[in-house]
């Protein structure tokens, strides 16, 4: 017998108009322009390692891979890693559901970061109609499309709104499962979702005024990939009524698989993990596995590759020397125990993730 669930049709929605956020992109916005702070020697030392090993990756043509978490965004680091992928040193980006949240909502109305504790004692933390509405009709859209979550978010900056399909069209879709279960599968999801939210076929304009901040409309106009990779319930628009798992699913799927393309590609290249202490290891670890089985059917593993991961956590440990024993501390800062078990080098570095990538970026242009 099926557990009840919460009827998110009967919550009442605010609009993102009436929203108090903490963050302005206009203000928050890193530059090239801008300096990074003194970093100390050896820290500088494995910057410029980094940006030597991305020039050698680049001019072999192998994959410079950067993940990030949610913060790189909301730190106003968007423009740093625009021109990142534009100059391609960086040709493929992945952060998680929060990071793709936070750079629409700075694309829309150019500023996001609501206060958790204010708006959960007044019943609306994350319950905003725009967010959760076009945010889910994207990766609804995408789905039937065939795109990913990243690149269904992108064409909807890029393009400024989304092209909804006709109900006939839908219906017929819908009659192909056969040939097509996947896209017959989303026409069904999309045309209730329509129908449910009253939403006519045609164009739909989501205007972008800000869109020149947005990483995802710039990711699909260089068409870069740009994935991410959620969780259930860890993000916001799980909480609006047109949010559609069967449609998250799909997309987060073909993120995945797209990201895992690129590391079954990477031998020769780079990764780098930046502020994702559980999403980034988490989706490397098992593409590399998944690589690793096919490179080997081969008859050559990968070997060749570099790994850099960035953060706060204080971490003294010499990685290279194998692991930590238990009673270390640093053993359980679980995201280098897993990368330093991907059988390459794993080179930690300390630093604020707006001084590492300014630093980054004036190493690689100069």
């Amino acid at each position: 017998m099926p557990f009840s669930e919460l009827d998110r049709r009967r919550l009442r929605l605010k609009s993102l108009a009436e929203r108090k956020n903490r963050v302005r992109i206009e203000q928050a916005q890193v530059t090239l322009r801008d300096e990074a702070k003194p970093l100390p020697e050896e820290v500088l030392k494995k910057i410029e390692q980094a940006a030597a090993d991305i020039r050698g990756a680049r001019s072999s043509e192998k994959p410079v891979m950067m993940a990030f978490g949610a913060h790189a965004i909301k730190n106003g680091l968007a423009p740093l890693l625009i021109h990142l992928i534009g100059e391609g040193w960086i040709n493929h980006l992945a952060t998680n559901g929060a990071g793709i949240i936070h750079d629409w909502e700075f694309a829309y109305q150019g500023e996001s970061s609501e206060s958790v504790r204010e708006n959960m004692q007044l019943g609306r933390f994350g319950l905003w109609e725009e967010t959760g509405l076009y945010l889910n009709l994207a990766l609804l859209v995408g789905a039937y499309r065939g795109l990913g979550y990243g690149e269904s978010v992108g064409c909807l900056v890029h393009h400024d709104g989304l092209q909804i399909p006709t109900r006939q069209e839908l219906l017929e879709k819908t009659g192909e499962v056969e040939e097509h279960p996947e896209q017959a599968a989303a026409a069904a999801d999309l045309f209730h979702a329509l129908r449910d939210a009253d939403i006519p076929s045609g164009p739909l304009q989501v205007l972008h005024p800000y869109k020149r901040f947005g990483l995802q409309g710039a990711a699909f106009r260089l068409d870069i990939p740009y994935t991410a990779h959620p969780m259930f319930g860890h993000d916001i628009i799980y909480t609006h009524p047109s949010s559609c798992g069967a449609a998250i699913g799909r997309t987060a799927q073909r993120d995945f698989l797209a990201f895992a393309h690129n590391v079954s590609k990477i031998d020769g290249g780079v990764y780098i993990s930046v502020g994702s202490a559980v999403m980034s290891p988490m989706i490397f670890e098992k593409s590399l596995a998944m690589a690793q089985n096919l490179a080997l059917q081969r008859g050559r593993g990968i070997e060749n590759l570099n790994i850099y991961v960035v953060d706060l956590a204080e971490c003294d440990w010499d990685w290279s020397a194998g692991e930590p024993p238990a009673e270390d501390p640093a053993y359980y800062v679980r995201f280098l125990k897993s990368f330093s078990r991907m059988g390459v080098p794993m080179h930690y570095i300390r630093a604020d993730n707006r001084d590492f990538l300014l630093s980054l970026c004036s190493m690689l242009t100069s």
